[in-house]
């Protein structure tokens, strides 16, 4: 028998990779369809945020169906749901597109809850940052599975191949990880009757996860942050590039491939220095300061940069700016009360969440007013920038 943290990290990894995928081949393949279907190339920010919003549901009211009925199902049928999404996507309907962006949303919400409440009891503790950043390091790998594979479907064959072909990836993972439910139920579940997770009590979920340690609201603010810079980024930079600078599907999903993968070298690499250094909150503000900068750069320069240095840009961006996640995931579950990890990461991300739920808005109505996609991208650095600044700050104080 494998050790149970190879499975228990096998299996999140495979679900984390496949949820992304499948949140992101939508605005990847954005430019086709919108055009297709006669909708304002921006339109897509509504999609991210109704995504957005279908996992804050989950995590505001399903935390206690975890319990119930253990982080392996829970993983299944979230994955099962987000392929369902993906087909009920294919008929192009505006209307059908955000029942899928919200189903898909809710099929994603597990992937935090649950795999933080398995990780955290079966990863090495000389380890553990480096475990939560692999399995988040599927994030990226998804988002740049989505650039590399469903852009050059939708161009070869139409958008509605390229969404198929997602939602044939989350049937796949669904069934691959069923072998490793018994290494991921590692806690018998909890006979948590429905109306405690379906409550209004749960709407006080959030706050609470506040409360379990003085310096998770610093900590939240700043993973705020770098949801709002990241959400804008996964959501709009191929249709930036395509609309605005006249760049090929193709050519803008490369370098999206470029910004995620390297998300994912960042999220293995930085968190193996996070282990190493021992100061999550300080790792993870130094690296704000530094995904500011970086992200501006690419803003600024890729447009019109050679092809070489685009993606040079790109990657510096990814690296930095797309990897944070693992790092805070990983410092909330060691913040917490071993039996709260569940319930104390779904209000943490919850509240994170609200910037990938707040920034696509935002960021689309600041297009429609400024007529400029770059003042929305420096704003999002300069947010983060701040936050991160701030957050040292206080830190050396206290």
């Amino acid at each position: 028998m494998r050790t149970p943290w190879i499975a228990a990290l096998t299996a999140t990894l495979t679900v984390q990779t496949v949820g992304t995928l499948l949140s992101t081949a939508i605005p990847v393949v954005a430019p086709q369809m919108t055009a297709e279907l006669g909708l304002p190339p921006e339109t897509i920010g509504s999609f991210a945020s109704v995504n957005t919003l279908g996992a804050m549901l989950f995590l505001l009211f399903g935390t206690p169906l975890v319990a119930r009925f253990g982080p392996a199902r829970m993983l299944q049928w979230g994955t099962l749901a987000a392929g369902a999404a993906m087909l009920l996507a294919l008929p192009g309907s505006p209307a059908l597109l955000l029942a899928a962006a919200l189903l898909m949303g809710i099929g994603y919400g597990p992937t935090g809850p649950a795999g933080s409440r398995v990780l955290q009891a079966t990863a090495p503790p000389r380890h553990r940052v480096l475990v939560f950043s692999v399995k988040q390091a599927g994030a990226p790998a998804g988002g740049a599975l989505a650039g590399l594979a469903c852009a050059p479907l939708a161009a070869a064959f139409g958008w509605q191949w390229a969404l198929a072909a997602a939602a044939l990836a989350a049937f796949l993972a669904a069934a691959a990880i069923h072998p490793l439910r018994r290494h991921l139920d590692i806690e018998r579940p909890t006979p948590v009757p429905l109306r405690e997770a379906f409550g209004l009590r749960r709407l006080g979920a959030p706050l609470a996860a506040l409360r379990v340690h003085p310096a998770m609201p610093g900590l939240v603010l700043l993973a705020f942050a770098y949801a709002a810079l990241q959400g804008s980024l996964f959501t709009f930079i191929v249709t930036w590039l395509v609309e605005a600078h006249g760049r090929s599907l193709t050519a803008a999903g490369a370098l999206f491939a470029a910004f995620t993968v390297a998300g994912v070298a960042g999220r293995l690499g930085l968190g193996f220095v996070a282990d190493r250094v021992g100061d999550a909150m300080l790792c993870l503000g130094v690296q704000g300061v530094g995904a500011a900068v970086l992200t501006a750069g690419f803003v600024l320069g890729a447009p019109a940069a050679p092809g070489w240095l685009a993606l040079a840009l790109a990657a510096g961006c990814g690296f930095s700016a797309a990897s944070w996640n693992g790092i805070f995931l990983a410092e909330v579950a060691r913040l917490s009360p071993p039996d709260r990890v569940a319930e104390a990461s779904s209000g943490a991300i919850l509240l994170c969440f609200v910037g990938y739920l707040v920034a696509p808005v935002l960021f689309a109505a600041a297009v429609a007013w400024t007529a400029s996609w770059t003042l929305p991208f420096l704003a999002g650095c300069g947010f983060l920038g701040a936050v991160a600044a701030w957050v040292l700050a206080r830190r050396r104080r206290r």
